[in-house]
């Protein structure tokens, strides 16, 4: 039995049934946005972009800024990919054999 394959990539965002035709939205978009859309690190939908575009248009903004702002909007999206640390076992040490609240070296004790 094989895998089935996605385009998605592995990726933390949730992914949403479309009912509309992604690819016939993605025709429509302004050429700069298409390009934006497809070199994107995520998989971003028409729709969403387009709304970013069309408010920051109506603001007044440039094609760059537009851009600009998308890249802001990516990046910060993939600041929330990153994936969180393996959790420990209970009694697991680190190992680094360091206590990360001193780097310096491990916690001596000094019992008087």
């Amino acid at each position: 039995m094989t895998a089935t394959v996605s385009n998605l990539g592995e990726t933390r965002q949730r992914k949403r049934r479309r009912t509309d035709d992604p690819m016939r939205a993605f025709d429509a978009l302004p050429p700069p946005l298409r390009r934006w859309l497809s070199e994107a690190a995520l998989p971003w939908s028409p729709k969403s972009c387009r709304r970013i575009w069309q408010r920051a248009r109506q603001d007044g903004e440039t094609v760059e800024a537009v851009i600009a702002r998308l890249d802001r909007a990516q990046a910060a999206c993939l600041t929330r990919e990153t994936p969180p640390r393996p959790a420990r076992r209970p009694g697991e040490r680190r190992a680094s054999g360091q206590n990360h609240a001193n780097p310096t070296g491990p916690v001596v004790s000094k019992l008087h």
